[in-house]
């Protein structure tokens, strides 16, 4: 049996994947603080977003081609003295679960900042995702803080954990 394999997500080929995993997030977790399915127009905008900033969409494709996971990371806010800083987030489809693709993205995405040039990664977890934070303190994210109840779905308060992981880069960092 083929490995899955690492791509390099493009609109053409993965939007429509990536929007049913989003979708699927939104409609039955917290992983997305987001209450309606995503329209197909809106991953115009997201590919855009990603091609502009320079930012990574790597993916995790099985031997037929089907999506199984995807990950990326983005400006982090937009005040120019954040740009060695990023946020990241990583999806894998409901059906392929629990199979070590989470972790094999996050490698990938920290590869990729590295050679970016990246200082600081974010990860913005809802707190109750045992998964997720467990996956992050695994590869050496640690917990920074949480904002309590900043979200409300499914009828209850939500609290967002922040996990970060500081890089070695850039070596010359510079203002401005």
């Amino acid at each position: 049996m083929t490995q899955p394999q690492l791509v390099c997500c493009t609109h053409e080929r993965h939007a429509a994947a990536i929007l049913d995993i989003f979708n699927d997030a939104i409609v039955n977790s917290t992983a997305l603080y987001d209450y309606k399915p995503r329209r197909p127009d809106s991953m115009d905008g997201w590919f855009a977003a990603k091609h502009k900033g320079g930012y990574p969409v790597i993916g995790i494709e099985n031997a037929a081609g089907q999506l199984l996971a995807f990950g990326s990371y983005g400006s982090f806010r937009a005040w120019p003295a954040y740009k060695y800083t990023v946020e990241h987030s990583v999806y894998v489809h409901k059906d392929f679960r629990g199979q070590g693709l989470g972790r094999q993205i996050m490698q990938a995405l920290i590869a990729a900042a590295r050679e970016q040039g990246v200082h600081a990664m974010m990860g913005g977890i809802d707190a109750s995702n045992s998964g997720s934070v467990s996956l992050h303190e695994s590869l050496g994210f640690r917990h920074v803080g949480t904002l309590p109840e900043v979200g409300f779905k499914f009828g209850r308060w939500l609290d967002l954990a922040f996990y970060q992981l500081l890089l070695e880069t850039p070596l010359q960092p510079v203002d401005g």
